[in-house]
């Protein structure tokens, strides 16, 4: 069964954003490629609430390119990203002490003229969301879930363009995520730290929502730990 509170918004079927209803309105999770504003407010519109907030799982272009626009267009909606992706949002790629210091940022990172309302640590909540430490595709990467009904929106810890595959290892039908990943062994353990929470069903950043998605997690994980 979809999940009645999470509506998906693709991009050309390339790269996804959520809308996620709470009693207040609507919790916007990543913003797409720029470009993708018109679409995720006509979104908004057609559920008639509005977006009260955006929530980033990440700082790469994909997934803020439409962050300065939507911050212009919804002048009241809170901004929330990680402690530490909040960095690279400001434009700091610059490894912090601890951190594996030969691991490259890669991806884009154009950063924003947004600033964030409100820096996110695991554990914090959003709404009914829940903030899940899903690091190692990028240092900051967060995941949310949705403690109503065990939705996780995993960013790109995971994608299921081609098959479900984690982002620690390169899926050669959509190997774009893992081309961006900053440190595979720790993105491996990540994946296996998402599946350990038992979702009903998986929203990832690229690609279609998996339901019931335990089993396929499995496989994605023996695959990038072979």
């Amino acid at each position: 069964m979809p999940a009645p509170n999470l509506t998906r918004v693709s991009r050309f079927g390339f790269v996804n954003a959520y809308l996620v209803a709470e009693d207040d309105g609507l919790t916007l999770i990543d913003t797409a490629i720029a470009g993708s504003a018109k679409a995720i407010l006509g979104a908004a519109e057609r559920l008639g609430a509005p977006i009260v907030r955006i929530a980033l799982t990440h700082s790469h272009s994909d997934h803020i390119g439409s962050l300065d626009v939507l911050a212009r267009a919804l002048p009241d909606a809170e901004v929330l990203i990680s402690t530490r992706d909040a960095r690279q949002l400001a434009g700091d790629k610059t490894p912090l002490p601890g951190e594996p210091q030969d691991a490259k940022m890669r991806g884009g990172y154009p950063g924003a003229q947004t600033q964030p309302t409100r820096l996110l640590e695991p554990g914090d909540r959003v709404g009914s969301l829940e903030v899940v430490d899903a690091r190692g595709h990028t240092p900051g990467h967060v995941a949310f879930l949705d403690l109503r009904d065990r939705t996780l929106i995993a960013g790109d810890a995971y994608s299921s363009l081609g098959g479900l595959a984690t982002a620690a290892k390169a899926n050669p039908r959509f190997p774009l995520v893992k081309m961006g990943t900053w440190h595979p062994p720790t993105a491996l353990e990540t994946a296996r730290a998402l599946r350990a929470l038992e979702p009903a069903r998986l929203a990832v950043g690229h690609g279609a929502i998996v339901e019931a998605p335990v089993a396929a997690m499995d496989r994605a994980i023996a695959r990038a730990a072979a």
